[in-house]
């Protein structure tokens, strides 16, 4: 049965409140997005927004925990991740441009030791490394990937190809297939060394 009254109407305006933040994150960044104009366009006061997030960071990084929510739990560490769930992630982005382009952004200001989102994508990088070595590691034990290959090492740049892609394509959307390029990665990285060689 669907959830009704208070609880679902504050479930909705937070929904509404994190849509409009997340345009307004995309569009001008961290430090230039206003609290009070995302508060106006969701229809609230700046005090009526704080009820729902208690400050600016929190807003932030719930907009971008939106993404990893679909495909994980980095909260309580849970396996639910795996080269799969990497690349329909990838697959799901494509309709979500905002989104990547706010992801693109913070992640490279996260460099900066002072930045709100530093944790935020440390932790994220140390579990979705975690998860992939994970599940390449299984998928070693079923044969499926040459155990000679370093998981980790395969787990890392899977991650690294993914972020570049999608800098690639928020600047040529026509010609770069985010999916497609993460899937021939994948097998190029994977397929062994099955090159019959002549005899000497």
């Amino acid at each position: 049965m669907a959830e009704r009254g208070p609880y679902a109407k504050g479930v909705a305006k937070r929904e509404e409140i994190l849509t409009v933040a997340l345009e307004h994150f995309a569009r001008r960044g961290y430090d230039r997005a206003s609290v009070r104009e995302i508060a106006r366009e969701s229809g609230l006061s700046q005090a009526g927004l704080l009820h729902h997030f208690s400050s600016k960071q929190e807003l932030f990084l719930e907009v971008i925990r939106r993404r990893d929510d679909r495909d994980g739990d980095p909260v309580h560490h849970r396996h639910l991740h795996s080269v799969d769930h990497l690349i329909s992630a990838v697959e799901h982005n494509v309709e979500e441009p905002g989104l990547v382009r706010l992801f693109v952004t913070m992640s490279a200001e996260s460099v900066d030791e002072s930045s709100v989102a530093r944790s935020f994508f440390e932790s994220r990088y140390d579990w979705l490394r975690g998860e992939l070595r994970a599940d390449i590691q299984s998928r070693q034990d079923a044969g499926e990937v040459p155990a000679e290959l370093d998981a980790d090492d395969l787990a890392s740049l899977m991650v690294a190809a993914a972020d570049g892609l999608q800098l690639q394509w928020l600047l040529q959307p026509d010609q770069v297939d985010m999916p497609s390029r993460l899937k021939t990665l994948w097998r190029l990285m994977t397929q062994g060394d099955d090159t019959e060689h002549p005899p000497a």
